[in-house]
């Protein structure tokens, strides 16, 4: 299927450092109360919290799988002071552990180091059943492991906590929804831009999950009809951040692991690069285009975008060009645009849904 001279690659350690990061600021929010604390400030209220703040150091700290994501996590967590015990799915008696480590475990030994665990630090794939605690879908084949698994009550039965998970776009819709700038919309869509597309569709004021949590997977969308068995016309190849740098690499004639992230590409743009704008302008040609169909579909008011590179200032100016030009040729069907926005908490939206989530099915 692929010419002889075709580098084939994967993204491994592209992540871990600003996951990572992000996986530590919210802890330290959590323990501090800070999230806590900053609805009391936008409330205006003064009130004490009726429980000690907790601290970092001395924590034991559960990392559920080692691979780039973890480790990063787990060196800082130890930095600070914390106690990292390490999960991998199989542990070989001659790996010797990291010096960030107490030890590392095999999965099979999850249950028994839960108990004792201060925090539980896991990024988990797949399609959420949120109500249930349950994955129902890998999202891709390499993830099928993961399908059927009841992480919500495990999680719950063996640490004593309550436990609520859900799908990190959807998540990011609910925060927009209710804080943020889809706030009073009817009929509205998040559409968060990384390795792959996903988000969240707002029907009636709700968010839909769908008969399967799958509502919202924008990646799985099929571009080209003609081209059914072909993996790259897809939005998860046509329109995501990864495919946007792929695409500028093969633009430039750069090898497919050449060093490249969003940063880099937007600087080439801001400089005015042929290359570059011309790639941006085609990927957003594609972006704009699902918000059409979006829209022709959902009459939408608004869609919100979201994701590392939503914070790029060229962006949503030219995906609003795209989709300018899109609707003045639009002679089939009348239709009013939606109104283009970021999202008001960027790469934030899905930690802050998340957290929001919790607390209405959780209330204090």
């Amino acid at each position: 299927v692929l010419p002889e001279d075709c580098v084939v690659t994967n993204a491994t350690g592209a992540y871990g450092l600003a996951i990572s990061e992000w996986m530590l600021a919210m802890w330290l929010g959590i323990q501090k109360d800070m999230f806590l604390y900053r609805d009391r400030q936008n409330q205006r209220q003064w009130a004490p919290i009726d429980r000690p703040v907790r601290g970092i150091t001395g924590a034991r700290v559960l990392c559920v799988g080692m691979g780039d994501i973890g480790s990063n996590f787990a060196r800082r967590a130890h930095m600070l002071g914390a106690e990292v015990v390490g999960v991998r799915r199989t542990v070989h008696p001659d790996t010797p552990c990291p010096d960030y480590c107490l030890r590392v475990v095999a999965q099979s030994q999850l249950d028994e180091e839960l108990p004792e665990a201060d925090l539980i630090a896991l990024s988990l794939p797949g399609f959420i059943d949120a109500e249930q605690g349950v994955v129902r879908g890998g999202g891709a084949p390499s993830l099928a492991y993961n399908v059927g698994t009841p992480v919500g009550p495990r999680l719950a039965e063996a640490c004593g906590c309550r436990v609520w998970i859900e799908n990190d776009g959807k998540a990011a819709a609910i925060a927009e929804l209710e804080r943020g700038v889809l706030k009073g919309c009817r009929n509205a869509a998040v559409f968060i831009i990384g390795t792959g597309v996903g988000g969240g569709l707002i029907i009636d004021g709700k968010l839909v999950r769908g008969r399967d949590c799958t509502a919202g997977e924008y990646s799985f969308m099929n571009t080209n009809a003609d081209a059914w068995s072909d993996p790259t016309k897809s939005v998860a190849c046509q329109c995501s951040t990864s495919g946007l740098l792929s695409s500028y690499r093969a633009r430039k004639g750069l090898p497919a692991d050449a060093p490249m992230d969003g940063r880099i590409f937007f600087e080439a743009v801001h400089a005015g690069e042929t290359e570059a704008n011309e790639i941006l302008r085609s990927f957003c040609r594609a972006v704009a285009v699902q918000i059409y169909n979006l829209n022709v579909l959902l009459d939408l008011e608004k869609v919100a975008i979201g994701g590392g590179i939503s914070a790029a200032e060229a962006l949503l100016p030219t995906i609003q060009a795209e989709l300018d030009w899109l609707f003045e040729r639009c002679t089939v069907m009348p239709a009013v645009k939606p109104e283009l926005v970021r999202c008001r908490y960027g790469n934030d939206a899905n930690l802050i849904g998340a957290l929001k989530l919790f607390f209405e099915q959780n209330p204090a």
